[in-house]
């Protein structure tokens, strides 16, 4: 073989090494991919059944249930339009409280509740995870728009 056919093989062989890393790391990432919803998407059915994603929002309050005999917790996360039951069996971050924003990872059950299988909770006062907060934001200002197209049609 000459020298110039050497090296179009090894050129060959490179570009398909590169090409095989790369479909790989791109299976890996697409496989740790999870998604954020809010609780209105979720109820909405913009998720499977079964499917892994987070979820975040705000701790209802009066809603936090602790199971006497083990470590089942049950609470409500909700956007200020939509609630979702929360189920999880572990301990919760020592900042988890009602009224506070947090963010679960985990499964809505067929049953629609949410299956955590982990918890998040907010770590500064004045700190909201960036999704919670747009997702309120996007929310308050969709009712904000809505309110006045309903007194617009009450008062005709």
């Amino acid at each position: 073989m000459k020298a110039r056919q050497k090296r179009f093989i090894l050129v060959g062989i490179g570009v398909i090494g590169v090409a095989a890393a790369s479909a790989l790391i791109i299976s890996a990432l697409r496989g740790n991919m999870n998604y954020y919803l809010t609780p209105t998407k979720v109820m909405a059915g913009e998720v499977a059944e079964g499917e892994l994603f987070r979820l975040g929002g705000m701790v209802r309050k009066g809603s936090l249930k602790r199971d006497t005999k083990g470590l089942d917790v049950e609470f409500i996360l909700t956007d200020y339009k939509t609630d979702v039951t929360v189920r999880y069996n572990g301990i919760l971050p020592d900042l988890f409280k009602e009224q506070q924003s947090a963010v679960t990872k985990g499964k809505l059950g067929t049953d629609h509740i949410f299956y955590a299988e982990e918890v998040l909770a907010k770590h500064d006062p004045s700190y909201m995870p960036p999704e919670v907060k747009e997702s309120l934001h996007l929310d308050k200002k969709q009712s904000s728009e809505a309110a006045p197209a309903i007194n617009d049609k009450a008062s005709n």
